[in-house]
């Protein structure tokens, strides 16, 4: 295949996938190439999608997502009461809950797990999933010692009672991320950070950990205790970390993996040709690809300077020419098609006007511009688009940028700790709501990584987040949203996604293109052979 990845590298590749023959391991229901190595499977740490995959298959929370339309459906509760004022709920917990080792699973573990992720001391990046239940945010700010005072209490065993902030419109959809899974207090205390690879893991989702290989791959087992196993539709999934298309996809081809998930894993040069087979699946999603500015670091901490790079970057050409699955260029943060939302216009495209911006902040022509990093993770795709980046501004505004790429979890880690000059970023929506994209740039979200603060941004989020009346939230969140995408711009979006994956639609089932490109793994079935999990239902 043009573009295929170096025999030598291809073979030891199938090599590593053929190593659990060679241990006498069954073979996996379900073989997914699932993207870079997951930085770990702690529900309040992972930020990563390829983390993120897995985290779903071993721990669950309140709701879950419906496979086919991505919204909010029953989970580890059963039921939930919600007040007049929108601002209470108090869940149920079913009866047979219990921890894949056999312990129950109460509303106790609930609360512990919510008051870990906004203890400071965890350091979670996504903490502000629950900065819309009462004291969370000065929790994790520091100003609230006490973890008690966070709006969740366990009633009894069984009853979970929830306050709010404020009416939150998707707060059930919040039950269903990953950061706000139950994981078990018991296991933590005693194992401390290794509590993950400690076995055997407890586990409150669908499976059970069966074990992580680095490098080679992770699989994971169908939870016989969990309180839905006679749903779960196969019994032991393979995900295979892999962060080279074309490798990717000559193991997809001869028959190595059953799944490809990321656009990433998909050789952009033979996307014309590809998508035109009846295995690749593209559809539209809330997703979107920008750059970071880190705005502590000079010259990046001058607004203009961050409007003139913006202005340079032609994304029209960048989606025709490298990622070519018919992506939209992004003139806003929040993607089209975001529900009761319409996002304000960008920038827009004008080199003319950068370079005077670039003069005025004092460097005409680019002269005495200091050399700058860019950060991305490795992808070819990535490289593609850094190199088209940096072709771009030394052409308008005569600058001079080198290319950083790193391994994902060294990535992660450098922008966390804003390691960088200019980073690739991406961000998929956890809810189909604006404030999915928006309320990770207010001052104190984890997820922020550009440095930059801005009270009237925060205040605008707070007050359109707390705005009952649909039109007026919507008109509060995008004046929000023009501070960050054109006042201010600590970030540059790109372009929108477009899902796409592959697998044998004659094959493979239960996997549902939907809005938030989330697919549970729970729901995926083979045609071609029954699961051994079916089998033994039918069987019974």
């Amino acid at each position: 295949m043009a573009g295929g990845t170096p025999a030598p590298l291809t073979f030891l590749l199938l090599l590593v996938l053929l190593t659990g023959c060679m241990r006498n391991e069954p073979p996996a229901d379900l073989r997914i190439l699932n993207g870079a190595e997951p930085e770990s499977l702690d529900p309040a740490i992972v930020t990563g999608q390829p983390d993120g995959r897995v985290v779903f298959c071993l721990f669950e929370g309140l709701t879950r997502l419906d496979p086919e339309k991505a919204t909010p459906m029953p989970a580890l509760a059963e039921r939930w009461d919600i007040s007049p004022d929108g601002k209470i709920y108090t869940f149920y917990l079913r009866t047979n809950l219990a921890w894949s080792t056999g312990e129950p699973i109460t509303a106790d573990d609930l609360v512990y797990s919510w008051r870990r992720v906004v203890n400071p001391e965890t350091a979670a990046d996504y903490a502000g999933q629950l900065f819309f239940v009462k004291n969370a945010e000065s929790i994790t700010a520091g100003k609230i010692k006490d973890l008690s005072q966070l709006g969740v209490q366990a009633v009894d065993r069984q009853t979970v009672r929830v306050e709010l902030i404020g009416p939150t419109p998707f707060f059930l959809d919040l039950c269903a991320f990953r950061t706000l899974a139950v994981v078990p207090r018991h296991w933590i205390e005693k194992h401390g950070d290794h509590w993950i690879t400690a076995q055997p893991l407890p586990t409150s989702g669908p499976y059970t950990l069966d074990f992580w290989r680095i490098g080679e791959k992770i699989r994971v087992r169908r939870n016989a205790r969990y309180w839905d196993a006679a749903n779960v539709r196969n019994d032991i999934v393979d995900f295979i970390p892999l962060d080279r298309a074309a490798t990717a996809m000559n193991l997809y081809d001869t028959g190595q993996a059953d799944i490809i998930w990321d656009k990433n894993l998909i050789p952009t040069e033979l996307m014309d040709v590809l998508k035109t087979r009846k295995d690749c699946h593209v559809f539209s999603y809330l997703g979107n690809s920008f750059v970071r500015f880190n705005t502590t670091r000079k010259p990046f901490n001058d607004v203009r300077v961050r409007q003139a790079l913006a202005l340079c970057v032609d994304k029209r050409r960048i989606v025709e020419r490298i990622t070519r699955a018919g992506e939209l260029p992004a003139d806003s943060l929040v993607p089209p098609g975001t529900a009761n939302y319409t996002a304000p216009a960008g920038l827009g495209f004008d080199p003319e006007r950068a370079r005077k911006l670039l003069a005025d902040a004092g460097f005409p022509g680019g002269k005495n511009f200091p050399t700058f990093h860019y950060l991305f993770n490795t992808s070819e795709l990535n490289k593609q688009i850094a190199v088209e980046l940096q072709s771009m501004w030394k052409q308008e505004l005569g600058i001079t940028m080198e290319l950083r790429q790193t391994e994902w979890k060294v990535y992660l880690s450098a922008q966390s700790q804003l390691d960088y000059d200019i980073s690739r970023s991406s961000w998929i929506g956890d809810y189909n709501d604006p404030n999915t994209f928006l309320d990770m740039f207010m001052s104190e979200n984890g997820n922020n990584r550009t440095g930059w603060k801005n009270a009237r941004y925060d205040e605008l989020m707070r007050k359109g987040n707390n705005e009952i009346d649909r039109t007026l939230r919507a008109k509060t969140l995008a004046e929000a949203e023009k501070i960050l995408i054109s006042d201010e711009m600590p970030i540059i979006p790109v372009y929108f996604y477009m899902g796409v994956n592959f697998f044998d639609p004659d094959k493979i089932g239960g996997v549902y293109n939907n809005i938030l490109d989330e697919h549970p793994i729970w729901a995926i079935y083979r045609k071609d052979t029954p699961p051994r999990a079916q089998a033994k239902k039918e069987g019974e």
